[in-house]
């Protein structure tokens, strides 16, 4: 007899089993920020996954543990380690490594650029690893990208601190004590860091200017109020959307620029950084030299060696003669509930695209450029660096047309082309002859008219043309006038239709041209609500 046993009570099968997501808690120092918010562990949930929250990881984000539970995640006092994906802001420490289960995922700040030990680890360990800090820059990737999530805050924050540091006042005020001038502010590099502390400053009432090597975010930089300082030599651009190494003639230039603007300035944000390589050096000992005392500097590639000379990773440095150097590498964690929210909406971005069914699988398809992009081990292979994505290039030089051979064109002869002119001459003179004697006076000043207009209006300048119009109403109006009499006098059928037929044209002509310029008019009048 065949066994009638319920199949209910046999497990399901594994690829049918939604897959847990562990937010561990972060052991990186000063570290305050959390991989996953209340907020987005809702919307986690809601694509089918497990969430489990180590206890206390939200704590000094300001994300407390019964908000988690709330959200649908399970909080537990242990460890996250054996989750089928672990997420964390930081890369994990070696000991770590050690603990996640073969066969998982790690999505964190990786940094395969600068730690191919850490990769190895992780590939040795047969962690799928996906480095948040490797998305690829290109439009479809923008909802993924932490850095530039993180470098947003972090410029904003930079500027927080700069004027935390200065002890003055960033706007200029007049006061009956005497007038106060603006505090001046160099940012150098016009990033998505450049651009938010140049925003920042500018909305505390400072004097801007900026420094980029890449000649197209002048309008950016002037569009948030700052001033942008070219630097007229030639550079190549960037073809991967992350910045490069500049020329030596470049450097030669924007040195004497920095040199120039140290000596001026009050406050100097450095931003500049190169995927892969230490950060740039671009102020000197003698431009901080030069700064007058109780200036700032805020080094915000600290962590990668500084653009400032003198500057210290993580410390707050104080030259001889009284020039503050600020180079905290943890800008981001110093807004962590805002930092944390960020963050997670760049992770469930991503899980949203690895997870299409929302059944809860983590589907990781190497064909599609993003996923490629950040995974960096799989499998117990290295997959760093990936293949190259050009998100930029040159235009393509047009190519030439062909040459379209045309036919030749039979040559007119001289009779033949003052054909046409003779013919017009017979026609105006026939029509003259036998005509009324007023048609000859009034042919005449129809041609004129003709002539002047056509130099009149040919000669008035586009933007013109509209209050130009108010110029034909009149003279559309005396159409209508003359049309009206010609009606009133009487005559044939076909004096009276022409005449009623130009007075509805130009009746329809003056309508048309007063509501456009009505409609210009108001583009300059200001409204009631507005002072």
């Amino acid at each position: 007899m065949r066994d009638t046993t319920e199949d209910a009570e046999s497990p399901p099968p594994a690829a049918t089993v939604p897959m847990r997501i562990g937010v561990a808690s972060e052991s990186a120092k000063s570290e305050t920020r959390v991989a996953l918010s209340p907020e987005t562990v809702g919307k986690v949930v809601a694509l089918g996954y497990g969430v489990t929250v180590q206890s206390g990881a939200g704590a000094l984000a300001g994300f407390e543990d019964s908000a988690y539970a709330e959200a649908g995640a399970e909080v537990v006092d242990g460890p996250v380690w054996d989750s089928d994906i672990v997420v964390m802001i930081n890369a994990p420490g070696p000991e770590e490594i050690g603990k996640l289960r073969s066969g998982s995922a790690l999505i964190a700040m990786l940094a395969p650029r600068f730690s191919e030990e850490r990769t190895a680890a992780l590939a040795a360990q047969g962690v799928t690893a996906l480095s948040m800090d490797a998305v690829p820059r290109i439009s479809r990737a923008q909802s993924m990208d932490v850095l530039s999530s993180m470098a947003n805050i972090a410029g904003y924050r930079a500027v927080i601190e700069a004027a935390h540091a200065f002890g003055r006042f960033f706007t200029g005020q007049v006061t009956a004590a005497g007038k106060v001038p603006p505090a001046k502010v160099l940012v150098a590099g016009a990033g998505v860091a450049g651009l938010a502390a140049i925003a920042a400053a500018n909305s505390l009432g400072a004097v801007v200017r900026a420094t980029d090597p890449r000649a197209e975010v002048a309008d950016q930089v002037k569009s948030l109020g700052g001033e942008y300082l070219a630097v007229e030599v030639e550079q190549e651009a960037s073809t991967d959307g992350y910045a490069k190494a500049t020329s030596e003639a470049y450097d030669k230039r924007a040195a004497e620029i920095y040199s120039e603007q140290a000596a001026d300035v009050d406050i100097i944000v450095t931003t500049a950084l190169i995927p892969g390589r230490p950060a740039p050096k671009l102020i000197t000992a003698a431009d901080v030299a030069s700064m007058r005392p109780g200036s700032v500097i805020v080094d915000m590639a600290a962590a990668q060696g500084g653009n400032v000379e003198g500057s210290v990773a993580g410390e707050v440095v104080t030259t001889d003669h009284g020039v503050t150097i600020i180079g905290y590498t943890d800008l981001a964690a110093r807004l962590p509930a805002q930092a944390s929210q960020l963050y997670g909406t760049n992770v469930l971005n991503l899980l949203k695209l690895m997870t299409p069914e929302k059944d809860g699988r983590l589907a990781l398809d190497l064909d599609d450029t993003v996923v490629r992009g950040l995974t960096t081990a799989h499998a117990g292979e290295v997959l760093w660096p990936p293949p190259a994505v050009s998100v930029s290039a040159a235009p393509a030089a047009p190519q030439a047309a062909a040459p379209v051979e045309k036919a030749p064109e039979k040559e007119r002869s001289p009779l033949a082309k003052a054909l046409p002119s003779v013919i017009g001459a017979v026609a105006l003179f026939l029509i003259t002859a036998f005509a009324p004697p007023e048609l000859a006076g009034h042919l005449t000043v129809f041609v004129l008219a003709i002539v002047i207009g056509f130099y009149v209006i040919g000669n008035v300048h586009h933007a013109l043309h509209t209050p130009l119009m108010s110029v034909t109403n009149a003279i559309s109006g005396i159409i209508v006038v003359g049309a009206i009499l010609q009606i009133g006098t009487g005559g044939s059928g076909l004096v009276l239709g022409l005449a009623a037929a130009a007075t509805l044209l130009a009746f329809i002509n003056i309508v048309g041209g007063f509501a456009v310029t009505r409609r210009m008019l108001s583009m300059f009048s200001r409204s009631p609500g507005r002072s």
